[in-house]
């Protein structure tokens, strides 16, 4: 079977035993980066020497075929740098080839600087949306935040140092300087740090330079009060656009807190 394991994201200590003992028993490995694995390998103790193989980005592609005929025969290890492979990460498309063949994928659980984030930043937990590394470029940067604004999901959002500060601004032009955030830096690690604040206090503080493994959370888009009738109207225009109705009464009642369905009812009185 095809095994995809959580390594650490910075602390040592959150290995899991199940981790330990698959990298003790494991004959391949495949790996986002084989240095990394013979580093956390030593550092764990663990003397075992398994068959490692290269997994990333850009062989991804070309490897799923030959780990998941490996794994018709015995277990692959997968992991990633940190965290879960898959997320951000390499795994998806071998998952998605192992899948396709009927190869069994199974998973290790373990720490997640996504779900670590998202806990500790305050913001609300109880619907939120990933949406993985920001774009480099600033144009397209502020066309993502823009078409997010009404999001009412708290958002996850991976970051590299040298762009946040320029990402915070261009986050408070597309979803309002008021809006909460929270800059979590070096999660599980010596030196951990969660800012908080809105996204116009997060970028004033950014702006000085930042350090370490970031995850940006900002907060999702209040519920705008629109008139039931003006509601109705968005849906429509929606639908003129190309939108399923029942698509556009869902999107219009998560940033007006109309009900989808009477939305849905109410744009079928109006079309008649």
């Amino acid at each position: 079977m095809i095994i995809l394991a959580a390594t650490p994201i910075g602390n040592l200590g959150d290995a899991s035993r199940r981790l330990i003992e698959a990298l003790q028993t494991a004959k391949v490995v495949a790996a986002e980066d084989t240095r990394t694995t013979q580093r956390l390998l030593a550092a764990l103790g663990i003397d075992n020497r398994p068959r490692l193989i290269a997994l990333h980005d850009h062989n991804e592609k070309d490897r799923a075929p030959e780990l998941v005929e490996l794994a018709r025969d015995g277990d692959v290890l997968v992991l990633s740098d940190a965290g879960m492979p898959t997320v951000s990460d390499p795994g998806y498309g071998l998952v998605a080839a192992a899948a396709a063949a009927g190869v069994v994928v199974t998973a290790i659980p373990g720490p997640s600087a996504v779900l670590t984030a998202l806990a500790v930043s305050g913001l609300p937990t109880d619907r939120f949306t990933f949406e993985g590394f920001v774009p480099r470029k600033p144009g397209e940067r502020a066309s993502v935040f823009r078409s997010l604004a009404n999001e009412p999901r708290t958002m996850v959002f991976f970051e590299a140092p040298t762009r946040v500060a320029a990402t915070l601004a261009d986050m408070a032009g597309g979803f309002g300087d008021d809006r909460r955030a929270a800059v979590c830096r070096e999660l599980t690690k010596l030196h951990e740090e969660v800012a908080r604040g809105t996204l116009a206090e997060l970028a004033e503080w950014a702006a000085a330079g930042v350090r370490g493994e970031l995850v940006i959370v900002v907060a999702g888009a209040a519920p705008r009060e629109v008139a039931f009738p003006d509601a109705v109207t968005q849906v429509l225009e929606l639908v003129r656009s190309g939108t399923r109705l029942k698509d556009a009464a869902g999107e219009v009642a998560a940033h007006t807190g109309h009900s989808s369905r009477e939305l849905y009812q109410g744009a079928l009185a109006v079309r008649g």
